[in-house]
Order: structure tokens, then sequence, then C-alpha cells
């Protein structure tokens, strides 16, 4: 993948929207990297871990599955898709009315290396 476009960008936003309010983790982590790096704000109160960064599918995993133990009832509605060079942006709000946006950065094969979520 040379450049991401606008195509592939709302292709993985749908997808990654319809796993997650699917709560179906093995799809969600499908379009992600086994070595992938995330961060978030969450992951430092969630997973206990001080820097809020989490290093591989496994870490991940289980982090999402606590947070969804947390709240059972999570939904996303997307709002929009931005485009960067190998990045999608997506912008979204929870079914709490809490806005996100979720940073993707992409590797040549389509796979998220890093994930960075952001909250209002």
């Amino acid at each position: 993948m040379s450049k991401i476009d606008d195509v592939f960008a709302r292709q993985f936003a749908t997808e990654w929207i319809a796993a997650w309010n699917g709560h179906d983790q093995p799809r969600a982590l499908s379009h992600y990297r086994d070595d992938f790096t995330m961060s978030s704000p969450r992951i430092v109160d969630i997973a206990g871990e001080p820097s809020g960064r989490l290093h591989g599918k496994p870490a991940v995993a289980a982090y999402w599955a606590r947070a969804l133990s947390l709240i059972p009832d999570l939904r996303f509605e997307l709002l929009t898709t931005l485009v960067g060079v190998d990045i999608v942006a997506l912008y979204y709000r929870n079914n709490r009315g809490r806005l996100a946006v979720e940073v993707c950065q992409f590797d040549a094969c389509g796979l998220v290396t890093a994930a960075a979520a952001h909250y209002a």
C-alpha cells in the first residue's frame, strides 16, 4: 500500500465500527499487526499501565476485554473518517455521548502498526 485512499479508509472505518459494535474482539484485532502498539489514556486506568501504551495483540486484547467487561453496552457511531498518507483517523461518538478520535497508522500490507485513542 503506497498511499491510503478514501475507499480504503471508508472500508476500514465501516469494518472497525462493526467489529466494535459487535464486541467481536478477534474481528477487530484482525486489522492489526501482531506487534502493533496502542496508546490511550484509558490504558492507564483500565490496564494499570502508567505509560498509557501497550505493545502486541495479547496485551491489547486483555485491555479491550477488560474495557468491554466494564462497559458491556459500549457502541460507537462513526461521525467521519480523515485520511493521511499512511494514517486513518476515525472520529466517532460512543453511546454515552463521548467524542473520540482513533488514529491508526498502516504498514504496506494495510495492517495497523500503531493506534492512538484521543478523547474529548
